[in-house]
């Protein structure tokens, strides 16, 4: 593939609602300008969530674009508070960090590149891996499209030729794999407790839908981000300083009042089992093609366009029908987002009452912050020790615990029979 650039140092600016302008290089534009980037603008960031929230009409692409700006503004705080630890404990130069910079830019844009259609809804009809049960995930096919359809776009660029990268080190950064070596540091910019996806995510979310419950200052946050020396002469780690604390604990406060309140929204979850369902009926043999060869190919071909006009032909069997008539399953009955064992035993009570009256079952199993090594860690200039979790920090978060609320179902031509009968279990207790 050849490029012909008149000018090769050329900014590109893009509107961006939340953000202002994202500014990007001809690289990156034509990365942006590839298919397989371009069917990001056909995959709804938040599936169906229009039905329940009108604004919530956003995408994978713009979404995309705002983690390219904001994982280099968080990049660009950490080297500016914390060069001399980069350069000691990692060895960078400055060159390195220019070259790196850009490397987490290609990871942070591409990092959404392999999303099924209406994002996360389907993702459990993702093929198995073949070993362990498990089955792949959307990072794996976003890395499988950089190596493939995004190869070219990523190395012959002549931009390119002062960093020469190759698709698969941006494919091992996005991967977490020790191929990204010094690299591997930034990852938790793409993925972790406080990275760039979730930042951007949580504050669009909150703009389109409406809401407030997703936003926090993340600018505060970006501004307090630096790279914590390790005094067991171990790599740095990715922390901020202790005077933005508050702010990262709003942030992982945003992300619980978004799931309770957005994510796991009964109705939301409703449309995700019809969408999971019609998804099924629609796919052949009821499962995603695998991240390879053609079936790669075939994959991508699979966006929100392609199923709503598989939908609007009267295909994808009685989901799909629910999806068009607004006609969804209604909630019966919920359990409190931290069960107990009694909590479990009344669950139990009331789906044997409810027998085939209950079509549907959903499960939060969401944990909002990881401790212990996932604890972002807090650096003091005047506690002792200087290296603290956030978790020591705030009693809210030290006390959180996994979400674990369960979510029962009904048709709704059979919700006053099912409501009598849970209204007699509880009697009984």
């Amino acid at each position: 593939m050849g490029y012909l650039i008149a000018d090769p140092h050329r900014r590109y600016e893009i509107r961006c609602p939340v953000h202002g302008f994202i500014q990007i290089d001809d690289w990156e534009r034509q990365i942006i300008d590839q298919p397989s980037f371009q069917r990001l603008r056909r995959i709804r960031q938040l599936a169906c969530t229009d039905l329940l929230y009108p604004g919530a009409m956003h995408t994978r692409f713009e979404h995309s674009l705002g983690v390219v700006h904001v994982a280099s503004l968080l990049y660009d705080s950490i080297v500016q508070k914390s060069r001399e630890a980069l350069e000691r404990q990692l060895a960078y130069t400055k060159e390195g960090l220019d070259r790196d910079r850009q490397l987490v830019r290609l990871a942070a844009l591409l990092h959404d590149v392999g999303h099924a259609p209406f994002s996360h809804s389907a993702e459990d009809l993702f093929p198995d891996r073949g070993r362990g049960g498990k089955k792949f995930g959307h990072e794996d096919y976003s890395a499988a499209i950089i190596r493939t359809e995004l190869r070219s776009a990523i190395e012959d660029h002549p931009l390119n030729e002062n960093t020469g990268f190759k698709a698969d080190d941006v494919a091992a950064l996005i991967e977490g794999s020790a191929a990204a070596k010094r690299a591997l540091f930034w990852r938790d910019l793409i993925s972790g407790q406080m990275d760039a996806d979730r930042i951007d995510y949580l504050i669009r979310d909150s703009h389109h839908i409406g809401v407030h419950y997703g936003r926090f200052d993340h600018r505060r946050l970006i501004s307090s981000a630096i790279a914590i020396p390790d005094e067991k002469n171990q790599p740095p780690r990715l922390g901020i300083e202790e005077g933005g604390w508050h702010a990262a604990e709003a942030l992982v406060l945003a992300r619980y009042f978004m799931f309770t309140q957005v994510y796991f929204h009964k109705t939301r979850v409703a449309y995700d089992i019809h969408l999971r369902e019609t998804m099924k009926t629609l796919l052949p043999g009821g499962r995603f093609p695998k991240p390879s060869g053609a079936d790669l190919r075939e994959f991508m071909k699979w966006d929100d366009w392609r199923v709503l006009g598989l939908i609007g032909k009267g295909k994808g069997g009685e989901h799909a029908e629910r999806i068009l008539k607004r006609d969804h399953y209604r909630e019966i009955y919920y359990t409190p987002e931290a069960c107990t064992d009694k909590d479990l035993r009344d669950l139990r009570a009331k789906k044997a009452k409810l027998g085939r009256l209950l079509v549907a079952e959903e499960s939060a199993k969401k944990s909002w912050y990881k401790t212990g090594t996932s604890d972002i860690p807090v650096f003091s200039k005047v506690r002792s020790p200087q290296v603290q979790p956030l978790s020591k920090y705030s009693k809210v978060i030290e006390g959180m615990r996994e979400n674990n609320q369960v979510l029962l179902y009904v048709d709704g031509a059979s919700r006053e029979e099912a409501e009598r009968r849970i209204k007699e279990t509880s009697k009984r207790r």
